[in-house]
């Protein structure tokens, strides 16, 4: 299976943006993409303001919010116990199960985590076992402001030690007006130190729910020449025309930052 879990360094960092915004990306030029939100506190799968609901909405998949997201639970806590209080035991076979039933529909998943890596997640695993259980690459987001290089190399030395590939770091809500030169040099930093590429600079989204803006930012912030190398492709589709089809997508000038 072709995809990415897209974790982050902390909770309300960016992850749905990120996982949508690619996912809608990737859908526009014809890849097959299905997006799955295994677990989700705070909301219940089809309240508007929940990840599943906008990873819907921006991915502009048919799936039905309840496949996209089949653990919900009211209350904004870690997971597993805000599942556990609404009298919901779930185990890492459960959301395998509900994954490969709704990956059997597309050629690409994106999988969004909840908070980081180690989250309290189900029964028996923090979100980091889920991702190994998922195989996928990983995609880190994380906050562009000071404190950022600390928090995203113990994120991917974190995942390092579980075996998981780090296909990059994405960087959310930049906010130019009032950056300085930790945010402007944090990108920078974060690979000397971590060996791990910047895949982008999102800056900060001012109309979020407005897909078609969410989508062309993201579109323009990433360097999807970098994640070339994973061959996210359609069944059938060669490996080498998958790579040039996924660099092409960058093509257009990137803002400044």
């Amino acid at each position: 299976m072709n995809g990415f879990f897209i974790t982050a360094t902390d909770t309300d960092v960016g992850k749905t943006i990120v996982a949508g915004g690619i996912a809608g990306v990737l859908r526009a030029r014809g890849y097959d993409v299905g997006v799955y939100k295994p677990v989700q506190s705070g909301h219940l799968a089809k309240h508007r303001d929940g990840d599943a609901a906008r990873l819907k909405a921006l991915s502009n998949v048919d799936d039905s919010v309840e496949e996209i997201c089949p653990y919900a639970a009211v209350e904004p806590l870690a997971p597993v116990l805000a599942l556990n209080r609404s009298g919901q035991q779930v185990t890492l076979q459960d959301l395998r199960h509900h994954y490969e039933r709704l990956a059997k529909k597309h050629d690409v998943m994106l999988v969004e985590g909840a908070g980081g890596l180690a989250v309290p997640y189900v029964e028996d695993g923090l979100v980091v076992d889920a991702a190994v259980m998922f195989g996928l690459p990983i995609i880190i987001v994380a906050r562009p402001n000071l404190g950022t290089v600390n928090h995203t190399l113990l994120t991917i030395s974190y995942a390092k030690r579980h075996g998981l590939q780090v296909a990059g770091v994405i960087l959310s809500d930049y906010q130019k007006d009032i950056a300085g030169i930790a945010e402007q040099t944090n990108p920078a930093m974060i690979e000397q130190y971590s060996g791990v590429p910047v895949l982008g600079v999102i800056p900060h989204i001012e109309n979020p729910r407005s897909r078609e803006h969410v989508i062309s930012v993201v579109e323009q912030s990433i360097e999807w020449s970098k994640l070339g190398k994973f061959q996210i492709k359609e069944r059938g589709m060669k490996d080498e025309s998958s790579s040039n089809r996924l660099e092409s997508i960058g093509a257009r000038r990137r803002p400044r930052i």
